[in-house]
């Protein structure tokens, strides 16, 4: 019956999530000038193209931790059921806009109408997967960010060669509308409220998960602010915003590099190019958070991911003007390091933080972090506008995910922090 468990709720969770990031990916195909009119049709620079991409992140960071807070204290399957309507709408709006500003607006609104869903789905995951296996459903759910665009990459330059950006977004922006009630069918919030679970596996889950929750819970219940104030979460915010800018700054401008050689490309080839570097990532992703659950060690494993990431891709950028294709593969080992990252990452918070406070604080830190997806665009595009080249954006971006690398040692190892941000014993599923 456990196979049951991860059949039913990581795959609608993946396929949920996999449809808003596709809201992500397409944009960067349709900024592109060589294979869109948006950026003609809307009288956009790099400069506006950056601010336009990354503008959905100040948006986001709104409802990030009332997200957190509703989903721990109310139902993460109701409030991403609500978010899923209200993206839909704002994802059809972006490809009914006629100006520049409007389109920022709609933007905008998209990145609040899913601000709520990231940390409701953390939360709605660490219902139902213990500590020795949340790595692994972290990373098989996040799976989602590599996977909408390894689809939607290629289908969005089919849908751009053959009709123009506004029907790409349009369409692509219905899909929550067709997910919503399969979400509300197989989604429950705990083990309890399942009727498809064994009474077995039901009893065995609540009382591993209720365990683990008194492990860590401390004497006395605190506010969630006091966690807020904590080293650990400062850094943990640090580790995240270097993480986002360099995620959304490649992602934005990742079409230049492909083109950086002169070469002459379909739309439908720039999205299998741009589509190669995040099957690579699905992979990588899936070895580091096995690795990182076989081993019960997290802040190492994201390390590596990030620092990895950050010297290929300073590496490629400096290759480009000798090699297409070996700056293009150290560009397909630099692009999975934000996400190959993120299993181990946020497994963090659910081994040191008490129930009450968890939510909270992975909102917050989503929140804080994810400015770094409306920086990492709107620097990587007036550094390219004012150099006419992408290298010295991506060496900037590079240059960050190292010190995301470093700011990682920086995090608890083998303690568990309370709400107040005290240590106390080792923990013992922590090695």
């Amino acid at each position: 019956m456990k196979a049951e468990r991860w059949l039913r709720i990581i795959p609608v969770a993946l396929i949920m999530y996999t449809i808003s990031y596709v809201d992500r990916t397409n944009v960067s195909l349709a900024l592109d000038p060589k294979i869109s009119t948006m950026m003609k049709d809307l009288l956009m620079d790099d400069r506006m193209k950056g601010e336009a991409a990354g503008i959905f992140f100040i948006g986001y960071v709104l409802l990030q931790i009332p997200g957190g807070y509703l989903a721990n204290h109310w139902s993460a399957r109701k409030l991403i059921a609500i978010f899923l309507v209200l993206w839909g709408a704002a994802a059809i709006g972006c490809g009914l806009v006629t100006t520049f500003r409007q389109f920022e607006v709609m933007r905008f609104l998209l990145g609040v109408a899913e601000s709520a869903v990231f940390p409701a789905t953390l939360v709605l995951l660490s219902n139902w997967f213990p500590r020795s296996e949340r790595a692994r459903a972290n990373a098989y759910w996040i799976l989602c960010q590599p996977i909408a665009v390894i689809f939607s990459a290629p289908l969005s330059g089919w849908i751009l060669g053959k009709w123009d950006w506004k029907t790409m977004i349009i369409a692509e922006g219905a899909l929550p509308f067709l997910w919503l009630p399969i979400w509300l069918y197989f989604v429950s919030d705990r083990p309890r409220d399942a009727r498809w679970i064994s009474a077995e596996e039901r009893d065995y889950l609540e009382a591993t998960l209720e365990r683990e929750a008194v492990e860590i819970q401390p004497a006395k219940q605190e506010s969630p602010w006091r966690a807020f104030v904590t080293p650990t979460v400062f850094f943990m915010v640090l580790i995240y915003f270097f993480q986002n800018c360099a995620a959304y700054g490649c992602m934005t401008f990742l079409t230049e590099a492909l083109r950086s050689s002169g070469r002459s490309n379909s739309a439908l080839m720039y999205g299998i190019l741009f589509a190669v570097p995040y099957i690579v990532t699905a992979v990588l992703m899936i070895l580091n958070s096995w690795h990182s659950d076989k081993t019960h060690e997290r802040r190492g494993h994201a390390a590596a991911a990030y620092g990895i990431s950050g010297i290929c891709l300073i590496a490629s950028v400096l290759l480009k003007e000798h090699s297409f294709w070996g700056s293009y593969a150290l560009l397909c080992l630099a692009i999975p390091g934000p996400f190959a990252a993120q299993p181990a990452f946020w497994t963090i918070p659910s081994e040191l933080l008490p129930k009450a406070v968890l939510g909270s604080v992975m909102g917050l830190v989503n929140a804080i972090g994810n400015l770094g997806g409306f920086l990492g665009p709107f620097i990587a595009g007036d550094l390219k506008q004012r150099t006419n080249s992408i290298v010295l954006p991506f060496v900037v971006l590079g240059f960050g995910m190292i010190l995301a690398a470093v700011f990682c040692f920086a995090l608890p190892r083998r303690k568990t922090m309370t709400a107040a941000g005290l240590a106390t014993a080792p923990e013992t599923a922590v090695k």
